[in-house]
């Protein structure tokens, strides 16, 4: 199949960049509950708590693993500690604005069970929003505490929890 000539279509940009899996997309708007988006950099957790909606996506909620030096986090912001901590403080924001539940939105990143995305989901979660998951694939609780890591983060983490469950 030659790729030219005048009946020959581009494919949308985001498509061909990797970027966008459209068919996934349409499914989770479908859904017609907002989606929890969460993205990992090398460096930290985003999560956003997105409605759909026709004018274009509106976020009501969001955090970035940044935010929580504010809060007293004083280690790594690249780590499943974070990431969890990140999911729980936009849970929080997202509760306070009225979300009851979300569908988890990866993107195209590649899933590992008990990794920062799933981490991120726990955090959401113990937030109190409702997000249908298998149980199977969320990090062990040890993980999630940074018992893996050190002693430093665990600390850490024990502070930062204790200052966002009393916000």
């Amino acid at each position: 199949m030659k790729h030219q000539g005048p009946h020959y279509r581009v494919g949308f940009r985001r498509r061909r960049e990797g970027r966008t899996d459209y068919r996934r997309r349409q499914r989770l708007l479908r859904s017609a509950l907002p989606r929890a988006v969460v993205r990992k950099t090398l460096n930290q957790t985003l999560v956003q708590i997105v409605e759909a909606d026709a004018s274009g996506d509106r976020v009501v909620a969001s955090a970035q693993s940044l935010d929580l030096k504010e809060h007293g986090w004083s280690v790594g912001t690249g780590n499943v500690p974070a990431a969890y901590l990140t999911g729980y403080l936009a849970g929080k924001r997202a509760v306070a604005k009225g979300v009851k539940g979300a569908v988890l939105d990866i993107g195209v990143q590649q899933p590992t069970r008990g990794g920062r995305l799933f981490a991120a989901l726990q955090g959401l979660i113990d937030a109190g929003l409702e997000v249908p998951h298998s149980e199977e694939i969320l990090p062990a609780k040890e993980r999630i505490r940074g018992e893996h890591i050190g002693d430093a983060v665990v600390k850490s983490f024990d502070a930062v929890k204790a200052k966002l469950e009393a916000s």
